[in-house]
């Protein structure tokens, strides 16, 4: 246990938290599968039909046959808990669990878990209901080049939404994660931040958040990483689904732990893509 590095001290009388990412970047752009009962929930996928032109009249009728594919998504559990001993209540000046500290700490590591499924589906295989899997494309994958993120990467990835009927001609909103690395390969490449406007408002900032080239560019540095190269991702909102099932969160005292305090939150979450042509990984070397 390291609560005594948190009692009091001449000159801090608070606790503070390390330096964390506290809300949930993703969730905002997948679509929201709502609260679900059971240990999964499914998508279901209609592929795309044509229509034959008529020559004849009164010709028999030819039926077509579309394609249909249920895309499942497994829950995953949960669980969290922070003790506080009650013999440590009087050293202290703050205490973290009525203060709500404990509850804000463990709030901020079920938004990252959050995120952390949300990217992970993104990219790994796709069970399918008959047992079956499907990968991402080797078409939807960017590789690194031994380079960073540049403009032809990004263009290449509009390119791949367009071609895909993926993009705002669609109806679609794209996301894309950008990670610290990613920034400084940006914020120093003069192909993308050339135009005056551009390179005040970046430069300026010191960022590339918000929308531009099309995405709307989120901060996320849970990237997988492996050998030097980072994988960040972009996707249509579309692209992605998240269900949540139980969560609920406790402050309780521990009659088992001579009446310690615990603060504990279990929650269920998962996730699954949609379709293949509305993702697109792009590797970059780090």
């Amino acid at each position: 246990m390291t609560i005594t590095n948190a009692f009091v001290i001449q000159w801090d009388n608070a606790i503070k938290q390390q330096a964390q990412q506290t809300e949930s970047r993703l969730m905002k752009a997948v679509m929201d599968k709502g609260t679900i009962t059971g240990e999964s929930f499914t998508h279901n996928s209609l592929a795309a039909t044509d229509m034959p032109e008529v020559t004849t009249r009164l010709g028999d009728t030819e039926w077509g046959n579309p394609e249909h594919s249920t895309r499942v998504a497994n829950m995953r559990d949960f669980y969290r808990a922070l003790p506080l001993d009650r013999a440590d209540i009087p050293k202290m000046l703050v205490n973290p669990v009525t203060g709500g500290d404990y509850m804000s700490a463990i709030m901020a590591a079920r938004n990252r878990r959050m995120d952390s499924i949300i990217y992970n589906a993104l990219l790994a295989d796709q069970l399918l209901k008959d047992g079956s899997s499907v990968a991402l494309p080797s078409g939807q994958k960017i590789l690194h080049g031994s380079a960073g993120l540049t403009k032809p990467k990004l263009v290449q990835a509009k390119k791949l939404f367009r071609a895909n009927e993926a993009d705002a001609e669609a109806g679609e909103e794209l996301f894309i994660t950008y990670t610290a690395d990613a920034l400084e390969d940006v914020l120093t490449d003069t192909t993308l931040t050339s135009a005056d406007f551009m390179a005040v408002k970046m430069l300026q900032a010191g960022d590339i958040g918000g929308k531009w080239m099309g995405f709307n560019w989120i901060p996320y540095e849970g990237v997988s990483t492996a050998a030097g190269v980072a994988t960040l991702v972009a996707w249509a909102k579309s692209g992605a689904k998240l269900g949540r099932g139980y969560e609920e969160g406790n402050v309780t005292r521990r009659g088992d732990k001579r009446d310690a305090w615990q603060v504990s939150m279990a929650a269920s979450y998962g996730a699954l893509r949609t379709e293949e042509k509305k993702v697109v990984t792009i590797e970059i070397s780090v």
